[in-house]
């Protein structure tokens, strides 16, 4: 029976080896995924930046263009009305003062197209 414990002494060490080397490409391989895997986390990360920048940028777009829609309030309107008197009473005087500085002619006599 000598014999049989010597050949399991023998064949745990080369058991071990093998658990070890098993244990290390495990560990390789494990550790090689997550390389990969941070380097895509990366691209992944950069590319949902990009996509959150789009959205914001489109919402900016979208609120403007709401803000365009919206309809006037009150104030406004209160406000153009007041901005439209101020143009009218402008224009008034404008044409006032053009009418008193000009001075009026008759326009010559012209003589009547010949028909021929």
């Amino acid at each position: 029976m000598a014999k049989k414990d010597a050949g399991k002494k023998k064949k745990g060490p080369a058991a071990d080896e093998k658990q070890q080397s098993r244990g290390d490409a495990v560990r390789a391989a494990a550790a090689q995924a997550i390389e990969a895997t941070a380097g895509q986390a990366g691209f992944t990360r950069e590319r949902a930046q990009q996509i959150a920048d789009e959205l914001v940028s489109a919402a900016g777009r979208f609120r403007d263009t709401l803000e365009d829609l919206r309809p006037a309030t009150a104030d406004e309107v209160v406000a153009l009305r007041e901005r439209v008197e101020a143009l009218e009473a402008r224009v008034q005087q404008l044409e006032a003062a053009r009418t008193t500085t000009r001075r009026r002619t008759t326009p010559a006599k012209r003589p009547p197209a010949s028909s021929t």
